[in-house]
């Protein structure tokens, strides 16, 4: 039986970012770096697999770990962490995977004969006389590799542009030889970083990091995260190393600059980084991104939305949702855990104000869901889309000291369509109370009001 599926679309207690996602026969594969629940920094587990049918998105599968941090010669001690990877197939039908340790700038490569197989280390990738690329005086570091190979041809884009950083000028393309590993044309740029992109169409979004590419059709389609971090940008050419024209934003884990439903300026939930790309399955394009939790930017979560791409080879910005890769909205019945909020914001207008945040019981692996806490006065959580049909009754599952109510809603500034009083409770429980939510498709939001600090865990929609 299929399951719906949510967001994030792995189990709440994994936690894998950078998601690069890629169809192999008649299942969709990702791969990310690996952030721990309750991480100090980010990536600092071994890469591993995950992957689902094509026509079941809600139905995730470990493939286990495919590749130990301390398995890069460089790194025997695991000192280093791997950074966020990518895949291509080679012109010999194996599957490559690129990846940057975190305190070097050359791009090391691993091999497997299947997607989600144990990789093994290959070698680095060089110029034709054995320096590594990233090491040659004049090059710029290496990071963030993304690949596409079209023939004996593979295209290496890489980089990253800090603010206030002249010594990094933007987005390199390098071509490789079939050998997988040399450099057989140098690298350019292709699109500018903040520094250098004055006078530019991308001034504001420039590029950042996470370089991705895609094709659809003729023309590639750069996607990488732009200096404000948040959002995942494109640019478009019809060559893979020249003429990228930037396109627009494709999704902030903000949903700043989406404009139906608020101010296009409003936050509503925690930013930070965002890496991700691009792919189409079963016809449908989605783009994966990741999201905060646990209050820092080093325990990420992988999330996707299905978004179309125009005749005009335009992407519009895609609002984030609780409902990504289920091709529609959610049942509006049983009870949805509190993990699955696109939205936790405060009432205050300052996108920094202390919000509620994600978190789980336990330590990294312990298979606890995850819920909310840090909820004040003024705290919302917003979960999209519902299908709701004849719901009258709304349960909520809290605990920790408080007494205030939740007011629900189905617009975040919305009128209140029931209040569900609560109290302190030392362990889960549930309060409820009788709602009328029109039937069709819904958000649904609780605006928490009171004192104390209570902890979200699930709300149910009684039929």
């Amino acid at each position: 039986m299929k399951k719906q599926a949510f967001n994030p679309y792995l189990p709440s207690w994994e936690y894998i970012p950078d998601g690069e996602p890629y169809v192999f026969g008649d299942r969709v594969y990702v791969y990310g770096s690996h952030d721990l629940s309750n991480g100090w920094v980010f990536c600092l587990g071994d890469y591993v697999c995950w992957s689902a049918p094509v026509d079941d998105l809600g139905n995730w599968r470990y493939e286990g770990v495919i590749y130990p941090k301390t398995s890069d010669p460089l790194n025997k001690d695991g000192r280093m962490c791997l950074y966020a990877p990518d895949v291509t197939v080679g012109p010999d039908g194996r599957y490559y995977l690129y990846y940057v340790l975190d305190k070097v700038s050359v791009v090391s490569v691993a091999v497997c004969d299947t997607p989600a197989g144990k990789y093994e280390f290959y070698g680095y990738v060089h110029y034709p006389d054995g320096t590594r690329l990233g090491d040659r005086p004049g090059d710029e570091p290496q990071f963030d590799p993304g690949v596409l190979t079209e023939g004996d041809r593979t295209y290496l884009y890489t980089g990253f542009c800090g603010m206030g950083d002249k010594s990094r000028t933007g987005a390199q393309a390098t071509v490789l030889g079939p050998d997988m590993l040399t450099v057989i044309e140098d690298p350019v740029i292709i699109a500018p970083g903040c520094m250098y992109s004055d006078n530019t169409p991308f001034k504001g979004h420039a590029f950042f990091e996470a370089p991705s590419i895609r094709k659809i059709g003729d023309t590639y389609y750069f996607i990488y995260s732009s200096q404000v971090m948040h959002e995942l940008c494109y640019a478009t050419s019809k060559k893979p190393r020249e003429g990228f024209e930037y396109g627009g934003v494709i999704v902030s884990n903000g949903d700043i600059g989406i404009g139906s439903y608020k101010p296009a300026g409003k936050c509503m939930s925690n930013i930070g980084n965002n890496h991700g790309s691009i792919v189409e399955i079963n016809g449908e394009w989605y783009i994966f991104y990741h999201r905060q939790t646990n209050g820092t930017w080093f325990s990420r979560q992988g999330c996707a939305e299905k978004i179309k791409v125009l005749p005009d080879g335009s992407i519009p910005q895609v609002e984030i949702t609780s409902c990504g890769l289920n091709g529609g909205p959610l049942k509006g019945e049983g009870e949805y855990p509190a993990y699955l909020a696109c939205h936790i914001f405060s009432d205050s207008d300052d996108r920094h104000a202390p919000n509620g945040k994600i978190v789980q019981d336990g330590g990294d692996g312990d298979e606890n869901l995850g819920y909310i806490t840090g909820i004040h006065d003024g705290i919302s959580a917003g979960f999209r889309y519902f299908d709701c049909k004849g719901v009258k009754k709304i349960g909520v599952t809290i605990r920790g000291y408080c007494g205030g109510e939740f007011r629900v809603k189905t617009a975040w500034d919305g009128e209140t369509l029931a209040t569900v009083k609560v109290i302190s409770a030392n362990i889960w429980q549930e309060f409820q109370s009788d709602i009328s939510i029109p039937d069709g498709v819904h958000a649904i939001y609780l605006e928490y009001k009171g004192g104390g600090n209570p902890q979200l865990k699930s709300f149910t929609l009684y039929c």
